[in-house]
């Protein structure tokens, strides 16, 4: 006999009907970061996404310069409840390399 592992849509322990909800403190900060990005002289004209999970901020999108990129990052860490931060944005002249 043997147990299959369970696959990200089955709920072997409880009620799975409240998952599909985003936390309020994720939210909360969400918000905050969203705020103090387009608040911010160097961030507000940038293309950047701003997605929350668990207290970490994960930071997507295209910035001018290393500068903007920086900023944006202290200003998310400086934002109360933050856990960790994850920046991932990339400078609009940013190219991969050739394989």
């Amino acid at each position: 006999m043997y147990m299959h592992w369970p696959t990200p849509g089955e709920n072997w322990f409880g009620d799975d009907s409240d998952q599909s909800r985003p936390d309020v403190e994720d939210l909360r900060i969400e918000a905050l970061v969203a705020q103090r990005l387009s608040g911010d002289w160097t961030t507000r004209q940038q293309q950047i996404t701003v997605a929350v999970q668990n207290r970490v901020v994960v930071l997507t999108g295209l910035v001018h310069d290393a500068n903007a990129r920086q900023v944006a990052s202290e200003l998310t860490w400086d934002t109360p409840g933050v856990f960790d931060v994850c920046n991932t944005l990339r400078l609009t002249g940013q190219r991969r390399g050739r394989r």
